[in-house]
């Protein structure tokens, strides 16, 4: 049997089989190190080829991508970030340039959160490869899991989904004809090229969650797309959602340039935007959506369903069963 015919998430099973059960399934493990704080660590590789091209993405952006990649994933489980190991695979003829490009802009990204690198590893290798590890703190009864959604929970997404995915098609395709400003433009692009990893919502989060007396605290980040993380929180909690499409934030350019149906797809299957999605109860989910303002919304509601609904009140669209099998998914044509 080959990797391909299991597919990612085939080979992720057979994977986990050789890890502590209690430490696999989130952005990242939890490691107690001390009575008030655990230790986060994440690593997320990126690939020529696979993550980034020379077509869409600088020596700079990629550097900045695959850091924020990391940081993402420390958001992603409440911790804040005290470091970074980086994995250098390169073949002899990279350009010693793109390479000092390359850790520029991971040190940009990595100094607005004061956070340094603190190790590594450089080998030869046919293809481009960073690997980086993450190291992150976080107090124990503000870690975030991805099995903790509880039916009537409200589900809220920060920041507008799917501008990834339309800066990269502007990238792809330069000579695209569109209505778009140069100021829309550029902010899909930059959306795509330059990500933030959403560490800001952390306090605000901790704030609610505390005045609230939330005591288990359900989440991810959506890297992978949006239905991607509303159906990987789904199934680690062992419930369904009912989601209101009309809620999604999309970005305000998208109006003048794709139709309801395709921003909607951009939204929930596009990936790369780096957002955070949290699982809370209604109230305290309110009050966090009123603190972030504009950069957050409820976008739906845990139930006690074996299926995740998209559902649109003004019926423009049909309702529809999400499912993984839309997004990207390594090791599959």
């Amino acid at each position: 049997m080959q990797i391909k015919e299991i597919g990612e998430q085939g080979l992720l099973k057979i994977l986990q089989r050789f890890c502590p059960p209690d430490i696999i399934g989130d952005d990242g493990a939890v490691l107690p190190t001390a009575a008030e704080k655990s230790l986060v660590v994440t690593t997320d590789v990126l690939i020529d080829k696979v993550h980034f091209s020379e077509t869409t993405t600088s020596p700079s952006d990629v550097g900045w991508r695959a850091a924020a990649a990391n940081l993402s994933d420390l958001a992603a489980m409440g911790a804040s970030p005290l470091g970074i190991t980086v994995g250098l695979a390169l073949p002899g003829d990279t350009a010693v340039d793109w390479v000092e490009n390359l850790y520029q802009g991971m040190t940009q990204c990595l100094q607005e959160h004061n956070t340094p690198i603190v190790g590594g590893d450089i080998v030869r290798s046919p293809v481009i490869t960073v690997a980086i590890t993450a190291f992150g703190e976080v107090s124990p009864q503000h870690i975030i899991r991805r099995d903790r959604a509880k039916v009537g929970n409200a589900i809220v997404i920060t920041g507008c989904h799917g501008a990834s995915r339309g800066g990269l098609e502007l990238l792809l395709n330069p000579d695209l004809k569109t209505s778009l400003s140069a100021y829309d433009r550029e902010a899909l692009i930059k959306a795509h090229q330059r990500p933030k990893p959403r560490l800001d919502v952390l306090p605000i989060l901790w704030e609610i969650v505390d005045s609230y007396s939330v005591v288990n605290i359900c989440g991810m980040d959506s890297s992978d797309g949006l239905a991607d993380a509303i159906l990987q929180v789904c199934q680690c909690s062992q419930v369904g959602a009912v989601i209101e499409a009309s809620e999604i934030p999309l970005h305000k350019a998208f109006e003048n340039w794709l139709t309801p149906e395709l921003a909607l797809e951009y939204a929930l299957y596009g990936g790369e935007d780096f957002e955070l999605l949290m699982c809370l109860p209604q109230q305290a989910a309110s009050a966090l959506v009123q603190k972030l303002g504009n950069s957050a919304a409820v976008i739906g509601t845990i139930t006690g369903s074996d299926r995740v609904l998209l559902h649109d009140k003004y019926k423009k669209i049909p309702d529809q069963v999400l499912n993984l099998n839309r997004g990207f998914q390594h090791f599959t044509d």
